[in-house]
C-alpha cells in the first residue's frame, strides 16, 4: 500500500496518490494531470479511480483531464449532480482497489454533496479518511459556501455538518489517520493548523469545533467571524459541476509570446484585458508597464488573484520574470483563470528596450518613514488583514483590508497624501498598483511594511478606534 499526499503550498490544497497490487486511486486532483500522469507511469500501474469530495469552490480540479487521460471513473458521494458522466456513489458504497477498499461516508455540511473516503488496509482495518473540508486539521469547512444551491442557511448547513461529524466521523477509531483537503492559508476554513496530517485521536481533543457542547453552540462557534468568501469561488464551483477547456488548450494560449508592440496592442484591444505582473514587489515598484497589476508568484498568488480580479472569465496578459511563464499560467489554471491571451516575451526588459512608456511607485524604507510620518497629522494606510491590525499598528493607522480595496477606494481623498503599508511589502504593492491603474497617486509606499516599521521609533499601538476599521 502506497499514500502520498501532494501537498500544494500556495493553495494550501492536498491531492492524494494511493497505489495497491498494480492499481490507483486519485483524490482531489489539482487542474494539471502531468505530475499524476508521470506517477502512474514510474509506479507501471493503472488508475483506477478518481475521487471527489465534493465540487471545490478555490480551485479548479483536474477530475476531467484526468478521466479523458486514463479511462477511470470519476467518483463523487450522494447529491452530486455533475453536467458530465461519473458515478454517483451510495452512503456506505465500497470501492475496491488492489487488497484495499474506499468506504463512503456521506458527510454534508460544508456543501450537501461531501463525502469522506473512509481507507481500510490490506488486514480489514480502518487505516485513513480522505475528509476533504469536512474535518479540517484545527477546524472543520466553513458552512456559508452552498446556502443558494442548497436553499438552506448557514446555520442550517453548520447544523448538518455537525450531525455528519457526531455520526459518521467521531465513531471511527482514534488512530485513524486524517487527511484534510486543505491545511492553513485556505479561505475554506478559519482557524486549520500548519499541519497536514494527523491522528483522529489529537483532533477529538484538540479541534475546536469537535469539542463544542452541543449542536447549538457547535453552530454558534462554526459560523463566527466568518468573512465573506471570495468573488471567484461559485465560479470555480460551477467549472467543476459543468466541465470546463482541457489544460493542455489554455495552457498553450497562455504560452503565447507576444512582442512589445503586440501586447501594447492587445493591452488596447484585447477586450479590457488586465496586464498581470507577477515580479517581485521590490523590482516592480522600480518600474512597470503602466495600468499593469502587480501579484507577485512568490506569495499567495492564485488566491490573491482570486479575490481582486474575481471574474474568471477576466482576459488576462502577463509579465512575468523570463523562464517564469509555465509556473505562472499553470498558477492561474488552478483558480480557474482560462482567458489568458498570452505574455510579454522577453518580460519588462523587453518593454523597457523597446523604448515604450514605464511607471513606478513611490516606495519609501520604514527609516525615512520613521523620519517623515507624524502620527498625529499624517494619514496612515494599513492594508493587513484585520486580526493583524487589532494585534499591534501604527498609532493612529486606518485598517482598510487588501481584501476589500474594491469597497474602500472610492473613499480615498484624492487631495490628501498618506502612506500605505502591509506585513512585509507584497499586499501594500498589489494595493499600490491598484490604485495607480485607477489613477490616484497621493500616496508613498513603505517598503518591508509593519515587520520593517516594527524595528523603528514610530509609535504603534494595540488600541482599535473603530472609526478607523474597515468592516467588511
Amino acid at each position: 500500500m502506497k499514500v502520498e499526499q501532494i501537498y500544494t503550498g500556495c493553495l494550501a490544497q492536498g491531492a492524494y496518490y494511493i497505489v495497491s497490487n498494480g492499481e490507483a486511486a486519485i483524490i482531489d486532483p489539482l487542474r494539471e494531470t502531468r505530475p499524476y500522469m508521470d506517477r502512474l507511469e514510474k509506479d507501471n500501474v493503472k488508475l483506477k479511480y478518481i475521487f471527489e469530495t465534493h465540487f471545490h469552490a478555490d480551485f479548479v480540479s483536474g477530475h476531467l483531464d484526468l478521466s479523458k487521460n486514463t479511462g477511470a471513473p470519476i467518483i463523487y458521494g450522494p447529491n452530486a449532480k455533475p453536467e458530465f458522466d461519473a458515478i454517483i456513489a451510495t452512503d456506505g458504497q465500497v470501492f475496491e482497489l488492489g487488497a484495499l477498499k474506499f468506504k463512503v461516508l456521506h458527510t454534508p455540511g460544508h456543501t450537501m454533496e461531501s463525502t469522506t473516503f473512509l481507507l481500510i488496509d490490506e488486514n480489514g482495518k480502518d487505516h485513513c479518511i480522505f475528509s476533504g473540508d469536512t474535518l479540517f486539521l484545527g477546524d472543520v469547512g466553513r458552512p456559508d459556501l452552498a446556502q443558494r444551491a442548497a436553499s438552506m442557511t448557514q446555520e442550517e448547513l453548520a447544523g448538518t455538518l455537525y450531525e455528519s461529524l457526531m455520526n459518521k466521523i467521531m465513531p471511527l477509531a482514534d488512530d485513524v489517520i486524517v487527511f484534510p483537503a486543505h491545511g492553513a492559508g485556505s479561505a475554506c476554513g478559519k482557524n486549520m493548523m500548519k499541519e497536514t496530517v494527523d491522528t483522529l485521536g489529537n483532533q477529538k481533543r484538540m479541534n475546536y469545533a469537535l469539542n463544542q457542547p452541543s449542536k447549538e453552540a457547535f453552530i454558534a462557534a462554526v459560523t463566527d467571524g466568518l468573512l465573506p468568501p471570495p468573488v471567484y469561488f461559485g465560479m470555480n464551483v460551477a467549472m467543476n459541476k459543468k466541465g470546463y477547456d482541457s489544460f493542455e488548450n489554455v495552457f498553450n494560449n497562455g504560452m503565447r509570446a507576444l512582442s512589445p508592440d503586440e501586447f501594447e496592442v492587445a493591452a488596447e484591444t484585447g477586450g479590457n484585458a488586465l496586464m498581470l505582473d507577477t515580479r517581485d514587489s521590490a523590482i516592480f515598484h522600480k518600474g512597470f508597464v503602466p495600468q499593469s497589476i502587480n501579484i507577485g508568484i512568490n506569495g499567495d498568488f492564485a488566491p490573491w488573484v482570486g479575490s481582486l480580479v474575481g471574474n474568471v472569465a477576466q482576459p488576462i496578459l502577463l509579465i512575468t520574470e523570463d523562464g517564469m511563464e509555465e509556473e505562472t499560467v499553470t498558477r492561474l489554471t488552478r483558480v480557474g483563470f482560462d482567458n489568458i491571451i498570452g505574455h510579454l516575451k522577453g518580460g519588462f526588459n523587453a518593454w523597457l528596450n523597446a523604448g515604450k512608456e514605464i511607471d513606478t511607485v513611490n516606495r519609501i524604507s520604514a527609516k525615512q518613514f520613521s523620519e517623515t510620518v507624524d502620527v498625529a497629522t499624517d494619514v496612515v494606510v494599513d492594508v493587513r488583514k484585520e486580526s493583524e491590525y487589532s494585534a499591534e499598528h501604527v498609532d493612529g493607522a486606518y485598517s482598510k483590508p487588501l481584501a476589500y480595496i474594491n469597497e474602500w477606494i472610492k473613499d480615498i481623498n484624492t487631495e490628501q497624501h498618506f502612506f500605505l503599508h502591509c506585513a512585509g511589502g507584497y499586499r501594500s504593492m498589489i494595493a499600490s498598483s491598484i490604485l495607480q491603474a485607477r489613477g490616484y497617486r497621493n500616496f508613498t509606499e513603505v517598503e518591508g511594511g509593519f515587520k520593517a516599521i516594527a524595528e523603528t521609533s514610530v509609535p504603534k499601538t494595540d488600541f482599535v478606534c473603530q472609526s478607523k476599521v474597515m468592516k467588511a
